[in-house]
């Protein structure tokens, strides 16, 4: 397969999925189609470091088309989500704040995709609110550099995020 080349100011994307393939093909498409377009524009993936549902699909295409894979995963859901072999590197944190804030301090922009916690636009913004809010905190108490502004998108797939 013959994939154009497409430049992107973004080197690394966190893409926010499910660990379930979601009862819509579309979602499945969807998640491909993500990381073709992501393998295109030569831009890294960061995700939640599942091996199932559209977390796998997204990884497995992105680490196929030669682009380098980050996996966030608390410990406690390693048994549960990663089954089989897992693609690119694979971080373990301890718990759901950390995993947010390793897979913000990636990441150059957020995309979410359906089936990331069955949660509507207003609830997706909030959590990236939070990620954005998080990552200030951190920067001014333990860096003390200066703030990098955060991309945010969210892909509406089948009208998900109108619920």
């Amino acid at each position: 397969m013959d994939i154009e080349m497409k430049h992107s100011k973004f080197k690394r994307i966190c893409v926010f999925c499910g660990s379930s393939p979601g009862k819509k093909s579309s979602y499945k498409d969807a998640a491909i189609e993500l990381a073709k377009e992501l393998v295109s524009r030569n831009i890294d993936l960061v995700y939640g470091g599942g091996s199932i549902g559209l977390m796998g699909l997204i990884s497995q295409a992105v680490f196929n088309g030669g682009r380098h894979v980050i996996g966030v995963i608390p410990k406690t859901l390693m048994p549960r989500e990663i089954t089989g072999e897992t693609v690119g590197e694979v971080k373990a944190v301890a718990d759901m704040h950390q995993r947010k804030a390793e897979m913000a301090r990636n990441s150059d922009a957020f995309i979410a995709l359906p089936g990331w916690y069955k949660l509507n636009t207003l609830k997706i913004l909030r959590l990236l609110s939070y990620i954005y809010i998080y990552i200030y905190i951190y920067v001014c108490m333990y860096t003390r550099s200066k703030i990098i502004r955060r991309n945010k998108l969210s892909l509406n797939i089948n009208s998900f995020t109108k619920r």
